[in-house]
């Protein structure tokens, strides 16, 4: 009877961490992990960047070419959620790119860019703003540690937090849903953990 008893508390237990992976691999509460700290994920490259999964980040410090390089998502996305933590370096410039027009072409013009971009010439919409939509002031600094980026994308209204600070909330409809894209511009970019939520 006890040995029975051992073996149905250790299958209890391999059962309860089989469902706490396939809860994590497909997302917990309805998240879905498009990159994390084991995996660079599932992404279309828009011009080239020596992007590389090092030390649990995926990390670009250099382009191949003059163009700047893009990881586009495979899938398009209307209303959500993106929790998004990444490091920086003060000559960096990035961003996320959100509800893109189409996955070839990515710019702010088509798509709906929340910068990271402490040097930005013009900070007011430099790190924490939505360029041309939402700006910043005054603009928070990102470089040198790892942040977290909030975004919330919900019909024509936009939410930015970065770091539990609120940097924008601002109204727009010019781009109703697309893709979501990670730039790399220049100087030290890493992001370690990108996750969306379907609204």
């Amino acid at each position: 009877m006890k040995k029975h008893l051992s073996i149905l508390a250790a299958g209890l237990v391999i059962g309860a961490a089989a469902l706490q992976f396939s809860t994590a691999a497909s997302g917990d509460d309805g998240w879905v992990t498009l990159l994390d700290s084991s995996k660079k994920g599932d992404w279309d490259e828009v011009g080239k960047a020596n992007w590389a999964m090092k030390d649990g980040a995926l990390v670009a410090d250099k382009l191949d070419g003059k163009d700047l390089s893009y990881l586009v998502s495979k899938n398009q996305y209307k209303d959500f959620q993106i929790r998004a933590e990444f490091w920086t370096d003060e000559d960096a410039n990035s961003g996320i790119f959100i509800r893109c027009e189409g996955n070839k072409v990515i710019d702010s013009k088509v798509c709906y860019e929340v910068n990271i971009f402490d040097k930005r010439p013009d900070p007011t919409y430099g790190t924490g703003a939505i360029v041309d939509v939402g700006k910043v002031d005054p603009m928070p600094k990102a470089a040198g540690k790892w942040n977290v980026y909030e975004i919330t994308a919900q019909g024509p209204h936009f939410v930015v937090t970065l770091n539990g600070q609120k940097t924008v909330d601002a109204q727009d409809s010019k781009h109703a849903n697309g893709y979501i894209a990670l730039q790399y511009g220049s100087g030290v970019v890493k992001f370690r953990k990108v996750q969306i939520k379907p609204l």
